[in-house]
C-alpha cells in the first residue's frame, strides 16, 4: 500500500502556512517542522496533537537552520555538524511526542538539505547515522532509477527505508526532481497531479523531462496542502487509493 505524506506544521508564531485540520484527515504521514526552517515549539505540540487526533504516524522534518530562506538554501556545513542538528531537531519532536503520548516513527529532512544528501555521498552517510542512533526509526527519501547506494547504506546503519516520490513535480531521466527555478518543473493542474499520484501508486513509469520512462520504487507520495485546490487534488488522490485497495 502506498501511504500519503505531507510536510505540516510550517507555521511560525502569528504567521500561519498550510491548511493542517483540512489535510489532515487525508494522510497517513505527518512530516512534521522541527523549527529550524519553520514551526515552533507550539506549532509543534498543535500539530502532534493533530496528527495523534486522526491517527496520522508522525516524521521529523528536519532542515538547516535557515527560517528566513525556508530552509530552501544551501549551507557548507560538516558532517558532524549535519548530524548534531538533526539530533537537535529529531530529539525537540521527540520529547514533544512523547510528552502526548505518541513518538517519532520516521524522519524527512526538509528542502535543501534533502536534495543535497542525494547528491553528495558524504552527507547522505551523516543523515543515516544520525537517524540510525534512533532505534527502528525509518528515513524517508527520494526514490531514484538507482536506489543502490541509499540500499547499501540501509544495510550497513540497519535503518529503514520509505522512498518517496511527488505526484507534482516533473523528473529528470535519472529520477531527481527537475529544480525548481526551471519551466514546468512544478505541476499545477489538479487533473495532472491526481494522474501522476495513480501511474506512480500503480508501479507505472513516468516521462522523464528528457523523454524517457522513468520507472521509480515507491512506498509513499508527498502531497501539499497549502492551499484549498491542493486540499481538493488530495482528497481524490486519496479516494483513489482507496479505490485501487479495494478493487
Amino acid at each position: 500500500m502506498v501511504l500519503l505524506n505531507c510536510d505540516i506544521g510550517e507555521s511560525f508564531g502569528a504567521w500561519t502556512m498550510g491548511l493542517d485540520a483540512e489535510i489532515m484527515a487525508h494522510i497517513d504521514c505527518a512530516n512534521i517542522a522541527c523549527g529550524f526552517h519553520a514551526g515552533d515549539p507550539g506549532t509543534m505540540r498543535k500539530t502532534v496533537a493533530l496528527a495523534l487526533e486522526n491517527q496520522v504516524r508522525i516524521g521529523a522534518h528536519p532542515a538547516y537552520p535557515d527560517l528566513q530562506g525556508f530552509g530552501r538554501r544551501s549551507m557548507a556545513l560538516a558532517p558532524q555538524e549535519v548530524i548534531d542538528l538533526l539530533h537537535y531537531q529529531i530529539g525537540a519532536l521527540a520529547g514533544i511526542c512523547r510528552a502526548q503520548g505518541g513518538e517519532v516513527e520516521y524522519v524527512k529532512p526538509h528542502g535543501a538539505l534533502y536534495n543535497d544528501m542525494m547528491g553528495n555521498a558524504t552527507l547522505l552517510r551523516a543523515v543515516f547515522q544520525a537517524v540510525a542512533s534512533y532505534g527502528g526509526v525509518r528515513l524517508m527519501l527520494l526514490g531514484r532509477a538507482d536506489n543502490s547506494v541509499a540500499q547499501a547504506l540501509s544495510d550497513e546503519f540497519g535503518v529503514p527505508l520509505w522512498f518517496e516520490a511527488f505526484s507534482d513535480r516533473a523528473y529528470d531521466g535519472a529520477g531527481n526532481l527537475v529544480a525548481r527555478s526551471l519551466p514546468g518543473a512544478v505541476h499545477h493542474e489538479p487533473e495532472r497531479i491526481v494522474a501522476q499520484a495513480l501511474d506512480l501508486a500503480q508501479g507505472k513509469p513516468l516521462i522523464a523531462s528528457d523523454g524517457s520512462a522513468l520507472q521509480l520504487q515507491v512506498d509513499t507520495l508527498c502531497v501539499h496542502g497549502d492551499n484549498a485546490a491542493s486540499v481538493a487534488a488530495v482528497r481524490r488522490i486519496r479516494h483513489a487509493l482507496d479505490e485501487l485497495k479495494t478493487a
